[in-house]
């Protein structure tokens, strides 16, 4: 499934699920059954005091090569870049460059509500500013270079979605327009900044922001699942995402970064008190993320075929971050089953079953454009040979595996969906939530 570095929100609720203390070879025998299954590739690595206590690679780098994956393999983490530059910016801030409390229109004035908008609210999302990886015609130029002065006046152009410091929205917009202050604050690129603040003092040597992917710099490519098979997926211009999902980096530096940040090594404690503090789901740069009684810190992050989560668990000095180039298994339930074993909590293997081949002439009847008048998106239903798709609004399609009469599934996303063809109806279900869409 493409996401457009956005991908978010993903909450851990673990139900009666290997009760043991942490155990490498239940892990390795989850990984396995992943990778025997094609459900996923990537990498996993788990640090415990600033130190790696258990690191899995599964599937390919680049499958084109038949290039495994290895410890030192490199993902695009779209959306945990954020945290990168929210650490930017509170450095600028410490450094009295920037305030929390200056306006957008010191910047940049021309953006709607720009005298307004503050720092603060670009950081926690409560901007209003339009999301603009979710304009329908997102896919069409996303894979194409732009300058800032394009960038911007598109920024510029951008609807008010509500008042600002009114409500949280997630919009990638906000740490477009941060990337850009920080520069002009800081007087340096954004790539400058974070070597000064983030890589160098968190000795991470195998994390770099923008660029193309590099295969032969051990850079993962990634795919799509599509039926049985794995589809290479465009690669997304980093020219776009900018401080908002633009670095490519491991799960053992990320694991380095959110140690040296959460450990009050990188900005001041009352600075990451303030980036911790949560406002209606969201702080300056980071979520906060429940497991049982334990409660962490970290990010997601989507770009491409790419998805990510890290995560930092203060009382334990718990890191995990997992990458994933090809996801046909959910990540949060893989980080389910990580946490489940570290903390000795109960976990239920996943049994993967065959899917159900339809014929081409058979996907017919689910196929058209479905709305709701209370759903900001509509998802468009099509085929692609044996393959029913889903799409939704400014953003790529992903495949639909039939598991029974008129029953679908995208396990990626914990995605499930129901025809009712005789009422033009379907009904959409994501992480316990059901929407009803009706076939325009």
């Amino acid at each position: 499934m493409k996401t457009a570095f956005s991908y978010l929100f993903l909450f851990f609720v673990a139900c009666n699920l290997f009760a043991q203390n942490f155990d490498k070879t239940n892990m390795d025998a989850l990984f396995d059954l992943i990778e025997k299954n094609e459900r996923g590739m990537g990498t996993v690595a788990l640090f415990e005091n600033g130190k790696e206590i258990y690191s899995r690679t599964y599937g390919f780098a680049d499958l084109e090569k038949k290039t495994r994956a290895n410890a030192e393999t490199k993902y695009r983490i779209g959306s945990i870049t954020k945290t990168f530059t929210a650490t930017v910016i509170l450095k600028l801030v410490e450094e009295k460059k920037l305030s929390l409390t200056d306006k957008l229109a010191k910047f940049y004035p021309k953006v709607k509500n720009a005298d307004k908008i503050t720092i603060e609210d670009l950081l926690r999302h409560r901007s209003g500013i339009y999301n603009f990886t979710n304009s329908p015609d997102y896919l069409t130029w996303n894979t194409k270079p732009l300058t800032k002065t394009a960038l911007l006046a598109m920024v510029n152009n951008l609807k008010s979605d509500f008042e600002p410091n009114t409500k949280t929205e997630y919009s990638n917009s906000n740490y477009v327009l941060l990337t850009w202050i920080a520069e002009d604050a800081g007087k340096k690129p954004l790539e400058k900044l974070l070597e000064d603040y983030v890589f160098k003092p968190s000795n991470l040597k195998n994390t770099r922001f923008g660029g193309k992917i590099r295969p032969e710099a051990n850079e993962a490519k990634s795919y799509q699942k599509n039926g049985k098979d794995w589809v290479l997926e465009d690669e997304t211009d980093m020219s776009i995402p900018l401080g908002a999902g633009a670095i490519t980096s491991t799960p053992a530096d990320i694991n380095l970064f959110l140690s040296n940040l959460l450990g009050e090594k990188l900005i001041s404690k009352e600075s990451l008190e303030k980036m911790k503090t949560i406002k209606e789901g969201m702080g300056m740069g980071l979520i906060q993320v429940p497991f049982y009684e334990k409660t962490g810190f970290g990010h997601t992050g989507g770009i491409d075929g790419f998805q990510s989560q890290s995560f930092f668990f203060p009382d334990q000095k718990l890191a995990i971050s997992i990458f994933s180039n090809g996801v046909s298994y959910s990540l949060n339930d893989i980080s389910i089953g990580i946490l489940s074993n570290y903390f000795g909590k109960n976990f239920e293997m996943p049994v993967f079953t065959e899917t159900i081949v339809l014929k081409p002439e058979e996907l017919e009847k689910y196929v058209g454009v479905y709305g709701n008048p209370k759903f900001p998106l509509k998802i468009t239903i099509d085929k692609d040979g044996n393959t029913l798709t889903g799409q939704a609004t400014g953003q790529s399609s992903f495949p639909l595996e039939c598991i029974g009469q008129d029953k679908f599934k995208f396990d990626a996303a914990k995605i499930e969906v129901q025809f009712i063809s005789a009422e033009n109806k379907m009904i959409f279900k994501q992480m316990g939530r059901e929407t009803h869409f009706v076939r325009e």
